[in-house]
């Protein structure tokens, strides 16, 4: 303003001098002409003259000082006395009066505070079944325990060839992972919070649930072959069960996201974010009538993508001496050339085609007396009339079925590929559009089994993650036949109405009783039958498992 008035200079001048604009300079003396009393020139000191908080506690924190007592120590006392000062403030009081930092003290120079309770290590060697009586949170978990015993959970670890200790068995181990997935346990943040459970742990087999530090710990000594075995010990175990329908199997992949920075995990597309990130590709397998997961695969690199169809193809042949009799998944699973081996092996396979240009431009300049209108038997279906022109088209050497689908919901074409050349066109398309079931289940095992929660306080290794998915998707399947109603149900709502369920256990010398609290789906559970079942359980060394509501 000096340089402006009294010294004459330009605007321009004094901008570039003082490093403002020429517009803002005028503003400023617009501004300046207009107060009639400025203050540009005046001196203003900011911040607060006094400590009246630190000052009340001065006296007091330093008579507690010279008890020995620690800055944390002595802003709880002074919190009591309603003086809310923080350990750093107490820490800056004390500084400023001459005080150091208090030596290292002995547990007896301490004051006797309140502390975290430390819980026992889980051991199985410290298994009790002693008479005593307890209630649980996770009462819910025992309503697999039917199963898992006639399925044989202890040859299924033996099979697996998984690792264990002597203080952590294989089976219990197994048991353990297996709890985390049933019991849909978010592992970034809830794992802990169950770890005393007492229920939890008389599931598992051990005197106390293991922490995350050993669940971590343990997936890591399962090598991805392992993982290959316990998934193909799985199907072993579930032969006579009839859990796998294996009429048709649905096919994907699912990226799980990485967030950490790790030079081996690579990018691929991840549709939930869509983009390209930092992820884990996952082969899944869906058997399409049971609707639970048979086969996982995450051991997977780039330019490995396209031959997973084939390595399934062989997993299954080899468990079940049989090959996959039909299969259905999208355009960018697999190639042009594994199709023609597919249907070299006589495997029916039915998929999508990308629609580059050229196919669109085929489709658009067909006349409108080529296309065939279809009527498909879904009711509850809003697109049910589609229209149609179907077409024989050669492929790597070999000849196909291909079908232009419109007016099915899409703004682009459908184009429809498939070498079974039996069904109609409208079973086809309704046998295409079921797919959407692994879509589906995708997004309950994301949901529900925490199919997406890689960087975690658990970080179990996502191959073994996968194959505990599979286990416990298929035990989801068994339960869901035994409600009524809940033969269709996703894996989170039979979790919600019948399994989320507190109990008290009381442990007797014969028999292990779990009493289920009254809850408004009790009766169907009652109607199960699995109430009405008393279990000889092996890891409780053949103690019974009896369950009233």
């Amino acid at each position: 303003m000096r340089a402006f008035f009294v010294e004459g200079k330009t605007v321009a001048e004094v901008a570039r001098a003082f490093g403002y604009t020429p517009g803002a300079f005028k503003v400023m003396c617009h501004h300046f002409r207009r107060n009639p009393e400025p203050d540009y020139f005046v001196e203003i000191k900011r911040g607060p003259k006094s400590q009246p908080k630190k000052s009340a506690a001065r006296d007091h924190a330093v008579a507690l000082r010279k008890q020995n007592r620690s800055v944390y120590e002595i802003s709880t006392a002074l919190k009591e006395e309603g003086i809310n000062l923080s350990p750093t403030a107490v820490n800056e009081l004390l500084k400023a009066e001459g005080f150091d930092h208090l030596p290292r003290r002995t547990k007896a120079d301490r004051t006797p505070t309140v502390h975290p309770t430390v819980e026992a290590v889980a051991d199985v060697r410290e298994f009790s079944l002693e008479t005593r009586q307890f209630s649980t949170q996770c009462g819910g978990l025992f309503l697999f325990v039917p199963d898992l015993v006639h399925l044989g959970v202890d040859a299924l670890a033996r099979s697996g060839g998984l690792p264990g200790s002597t203080m952590i068995p294989a089976e219990q181990a197994l048991l353990s992972s297996l709890a985390l997935k049933l019991w849909s346990i978010e592992r970034n943040s809830h794992v802990m919070s169950l770890v005393a459970d007492e229920g939890l742990a008389l599931f598992s087999g051990l005197n106390a649930f293991p922490k995350k530090s050993f669940l971590s710990e343990y997936s890591s000594r399962i090598e991805p072959v392992k993982t290959a075995e316990l998934v193909g010990a799985w199907h072993n175990q579930v032969a006579g069960e009839d859990l796998f329908d294996a009429s048709s199997f649905n096919l994907d992949f699912h990226s799980v996201p990485y967030f950490g920075d790790h030079p081996v995990v690579e990018r691929h597309f991840v549709t939930m974010r869509s983009r390209r990130q930092p992820s884990v590709l996952v082969f899944m397998a869906q058997d399409a009538q049971g609707r639970a997961f048979c086969y996982s695969n995450a051991d997977l690199r780039k330019g490995e993508e396209a031959d997973e169809v084939l390595r399934f193809v062989e997993f299954w042949n080899h468990h079940h001496g049989e090959k996959p009799r039909h299969l259905v998944f999208d355009s960018k699973l697999t190639t042009y050339a594994n199709l023609g081996k597919l249907d070299d092996q006589g495997i029916l396979f039915m998929t999508l085609r990308r629609r580059f240009p050229k196919l669109l431009k085929e489709v658009a300049d067909l006349p409108p007396s080529a296309w065939r209108k279809v009527e498909l038997d879904v009711p509850t279906r809003k697109y049910r009339t589609p229209r149609v022109f179907e077409q024989q088209v050669e492929l790597e050497k070999h000849l196909y079925r291909q079908l232009f689908i419109t007016d099915l919901g899409h703004e682009e074409p459908t184009v429809l590929l498939t070498n079974d050349r039996k069904p109609s066109q409208a079973a086809l398309i309704t046998r295409y559009a079921q797919r959407m079931l692994i879509e589906n289940a995708l997004s309950d095992a994301v949901r529900f089994f925490h199919m997406n929660a890689l960087s975690s306080a658990v970080g179990l290794k996502v191959d073994f993650d996968m194959a505990l998915l599979v286990v416990a998707s298929g035990l989801y399947r068994l339960a869901a036949r035994r409600m009524r109603g809940y033969g269709e149900a996703q894996a989170r709502l039979i979790f919600r109405d019948l399994i989320d369920i507190p109990a008290d256990v009381t442990i007797k010398e014969e028999e292990v009783l779990v009493h289920f609290h009254r809850r408004a789906h009790l009766p169907i559970l009652m109607a199960s039958g699995l109430l009405d079942e008393t279990v000889a359980v092996p890891w409780w060394n053949g103690k019974k498992l009896r369950m009233v509501g």
